[in-house]
């Protein structure tokens, strides 16, 4: 794989299949972004573990879409959560939806958590929004470039656009750790997005 790759938008290719259960799954994703009239571009890449930048974030619609969009590639996605929701009766369930716990306790434990949950699956996708709230936000935050260096896996572009309903996985970046240059191929990846709340969308210079 290339530092860098930009993804043809003409097809969208999913995952290689994983079962009957999971494509009954598949089914009914597809059939909730066809009935809600999105479609999706750009063929899932042959990557086991990832980081998926997941943006515009501007409502808590955008979490269903990544999910059935996940669904239709057979992907199974992954987010971060406080440790306490993976805790307690309903533990188990947030587990099973794809929380995985993050330690804030002790420093660098967010990326610590993180590093040590890609080193311990064998296929691991994890979602991050990048602003880190539905509201505008002038910075995005940079832990998931922090996460995806540390764990060595590349950052895979999935981008919501609210403007023409399509969700593009447009491309993918291994991070080379200077940040500033990587941030403008990161960029160049949004620029063009709409999110469902357009003026709460913000993307850095």
């Amino acid at each position: 794989m290339q530092s860098h790759e930009v993804f043809d938008p003409s097809t969208h290719r999913p995952a290689p299949y994983r079962g009957f259960i999971p494509e009954i799954w598949r089914y009914l994703c597809a059939l909730y972004l066809k009935l809600s009239g999105w479609r999706l571009q750009g063929d899932w890449p042959d990557i086991r573990k990832a980081v998926i930048l997941a943006a515009p974030h501007t409502s808590n619609w955008d979490g269903i879409l990544m999910l059935a969009t996940a669904g239709q590639y057979r992907v199974t996605l992954r987010f971060m959560g406080k440790k306490s929701l993976t805790e307690g009766p309903f533990g188990k369930i947030m587990t099973w939806l794809g929380c995985v716990p993050v330690d804030r306790s002790t420093p660098n434990g967010l990326v610590a958590s993180m590093t040590s949950a890609f080193d311990q699956a064998r296929d691991f996708f994890l979602a991050i929004p990048p602003e880190g709230t539905r509201g505008r936000v002038e910075e995005w935050k940079k832990g998931y470039y922090l996460i995806a260096q540390a764990a060595v896996v590349p950052i895979i572009f999935a981008v919501m656009d609210f403007a023409t309903k399509t969700v593009r996985i447009s491309g993918v970046l291994k991070p080379t750790g200077d940040y500033e240059a990587d941030w403008q191929l990161i960029r160049s990846h949004y620029v063009a997005a709409t999110g469902k709340h357009p003026a709460n969308f913000a993307l850095p210079g």
